[in-house]
């Protein structure tokens, strides 16, 4: 009778791991739609083949490397066995099928990996971006994760980051702001007294269908992160996390309101994100109420940050480094605040929140360096940066040889013949 509800209990819980995976998944539409709405019609392509590229490539690195670096037999800092599942990885002592949770942790790295993206967009080279997606899913993010997530170090300190604040998001905030350093701004990003110009995205209603599928997906993130099919855990955590982007919103679009006269439509959708984002690390840590206020802090510091960001001339194509690297350290270090065991605003002391202060340093000064020394070796040998005339064109055209959108660049090519004519004309 205990084998027979043993089986059945690690059946339901496969079950739900396995939808979640697929809710993951999913998430990759999502920020294909959010990065090519915030960017211009004329790169929309190069986004959605970087999106499904980088997913391609991490899901190959992933099971090669990454998995065996981060959860392999090994030390505290990395793993050394298993490398594409050639070894046991029973030390786990995992009731998930092991290729199961190889795939849901798959779809986690392939989330760090896409991060980059859009910080970096309109102005990369295809190919480098394959390599340094290929390199942060074999090393930069594993590790990390091994310190976390695979019995490492910061694990054993007592570090929280349930689903991912600093693991994911934070690891690909902080390599898009080594990219982003090494790649400079798009052409005409600042003006000659290099004050910044608003480069508006060109749809949106595709920025908003993808926050809506990143929301969607993200009760498969962190609620799918209980690996289990625990009820009372899962409920806990779809409402933390569905009031931290609820709340991130409104901090996001009221603060704008406060800054502009405006209902900024940009940053109330990133307000969104930055709440999920400041929320994973300790959706199950933190009461509903303290999860509200997380996100709309998210929401507030999201819109800091950018401006921030931008008066450095540092050129974010979507904000992704304020949303997943600036959030995603709050939420880590909000845990040290907010945890309902441990926490310093519930009676918990200074030692939780001071080893969430660790973990963000570590985490940080592991990924960013390592990032930004992949980017200028890039940069230094196949190169990291499209051509002045590419980039202008578009690199759809350039890099794939089509527009997403040929009604519209064959009407464009048609106005400038027309105007090529009538200049010859005058010249005649």
């Amino acid at each position: 009778m205990f084998n027979g509800a043993n089986e059945l209990r690690v059946a339901l819980d496969s079950v739900w791991v396995m939808v979640a995976a697929c809710l993951v998944f999913f998430m990759q539409a999502g920020f294909a739609m959010v990065e090519a709405g915030f960017t211009r019609s004329k790169n929309t392509g190069n986004i959605v083949m970087k999106n499904l590229m980088d997913f391609a490539a991490s899901s190959l690195i992933y099971w090669v490397l990454g998995f065996a670096l981060m959860y392999g037999a090994g030390n505290s800092v990395i793993g050394w066995k298993g490398f594409a599942l050639s070894d046991s990885f029973s030390h786990l002592g995992l009731d998930l099928p092991l290729p199961l949770f190889l795939f849901f942790q798959t779809v986690f790295a392939g989330t760090a990996a896409t991060i980059v993206s859009g910080a970096m967009a309109e102005r990369t080279k295809f190919t480098s971006y394959l390599i340094y997606s290929a390199v942060i899913s074999a090393l930069i993010y594993p590790v990390a994760g091994r310190w976390i997530w695979g019995g490492g170090w910061l694990s054993e300190l007592g570090f929280i980051d349930f689903a991912g604040s600093t693991v994911v998001h934070s690891v690909g905030g902080w390599a898009s702001l080594a990219g982003v350093m090494v790649l400079g701004p798009r052409i005409g990003k600042y003006e000659t007294d290099g004050s910044p110009r608003i480069m508006h995205g060109h749809n949106m209603l595709a920025a908003a269908l993808g926050v809506f599928i990143l929301w969607f997906g993200w009760f498969g993130f962190n609620p799918g992160s209980t690996l289990a099919a625990d009820g009372e855990a899962i409920g806990h955590v779809a409402i933390t996390t569905n009031l931290a982007a609820a709340t991130g919103a409104l901090g996001a679009m009221f603060f704008c309101l406060l800054l502009t006269g405006k209902y900024d439509v940009a940053m109330t959708l990133n307000g969104v994100l930055a709440g999920m984002v400041g929320i994973t690390a300790g959706t199950a840590a933190v009461s509903p109420l303290a999860a509200a206020i997380i996100g709309f802090l998210s929401g507030v510091i999201v819109v800091l940050a950018v401006n921030f960001f931008e008066k450095l001339r540092l050129d974010d194509a979507v904000g992704a480094i304020s949303v997943h690297g600036v959030c995603g350290a709050f939420g880590t270090l909000a845990v040290g605040l907010f945890a309902e065991e441990g926490g310093l605003l519930t009676g918990g002391g200074w030692r939780l929140l001071g080893v969430q202060c660790l973990g963000v340093l570590a985490v940080f000064l592991w990924s960013f360096p390592l990032a930004y020394l992949l980017f200028r070796f890039i940069k230094s040998t196949v190169g990291l940066r499209v051509s002045a005339q590419e980039e202008l064109e578009g690199l759809d055209l350039s890099e794939h040889g089509h527009s997403a959108y040929p009604e519209q660049f064959d009407y464009a090519q048609f106005l400038a013949w027309l105007k090529q004519n009538e200049q010859r004309e005058e010249a005649l």
